[in-house]
């Protein structure tokens, strides 16, 4: 009996245990900015080649360069953040969509001739509930990973590419 009494202890403390231990892994979103940021805006891009892609980039100016941001969550994605020095110091975050994108898949009995298929691609499940005009950055201070939350995203016009740069020397009536 006691070692029955014993065995329910030890599973009980199992369970509180693992239950407290869901708690520090969750993403604390920080409530100050650790940089001033500019006016952040997304921009919807499609080429003008059919298989050309789409999607749309998110664009983060910062007024400070000594803080790394790493990671941006956007709309249900994930991107890493490329920095572009310049006037206004900006990160971006590229995002690319299913529409537009080539569609080479090679079936065949032969599994050789189906090398080159590439593999589709994992949905990613964000650990923030985001607004369409609000995003997650993630920044390293320390060896620290932090997260902060930024509002009011601006959505600017598409950018569609064209096909071909137009010829100069064709005048259209």
């Amino acid at each position: 009996m006691k070692l029955l009494k014993h065995i329910a202890f030890l599973i009980a403390m199992l369970i509180l245990m693992a239950s407290f231990s869901q708690c520090s892994t969750a993403q604390k979103i920080q409530n100050e900015a650790p940089t001033q940021f500019g006016n952040v805006y997304c921009q919807k891009w499609v080429a003008g080649v059919s298989g050309g892609g789409s999607g749309f980039n998110l664009f983060i100016p910062v007024m400070n360069e000594s803080i790394k941001l790493d990671s941006v969550y956007f709309r249900g994605k994930i991107a890493k953040l490329e920095f572009n020095p310049g006037q206004l110091p900006t990160y971006i975050g590229r995002f690319e969509n299913d529409f537009n994108q080539p569609k080479d898949i090679i079936i065949s009995s032969d599994r050789n001739e189906e090398y080159d298929n590439k593999l589709p691609k994992k949905l990613v499940v964000i650990p923030f509930e985001l607004k369409d005009d609000e995003c997650v950055v993630s920044y390293i201070k320390g060896d620290k990973i932090l997260y902060y939350k930024i509002s009011n995203i601006e959505q600017k016009r598409p950018l569609n590419y064209p096909m071909a740069s137009p010829d100069k020397n064709i005048k259209l009536n």
